[in-house]
């Protein structure tokens, strides 16, 4: 839990004031604090992170009508040749 500490105010047992963030200044998914390193790792496997992401939501409607306006272009230019 995030807990707030003022100025000269010693840190409790079992808190740190390094944040979990990755190497690439990315998130953590299932954060771990290394005591003896003073640093955090992810324990979320690859997998886990993965489904947690969105589903790709495919082409938007305005991608597909574009798609067909392209599609008939196409049609009708090798109709008038």
């Amino acid at each position: 839990e995030n807990m707030i500490i003022n100025d000269g105010e010693e840190i409790p047992e079992g808190y740190t004031d390094i944040p979990p963030v990755n190497p690439d200044g990315a998130g953590m998914y299932k954060p771990v604090f290394d005591k003896g390193k003073s640093e955090w790792r992810e324990t979320a496997t690859q997998e886990y992170i993965d489904s947690l992401q969105p589903p790709d939501p495919g082409p938007s409607e305005i991608e597909v009508l574009q798609k067909q306006v392209a599609d008939l272009y196409y049609l009708i230019a090798l109709g008038g040749a």
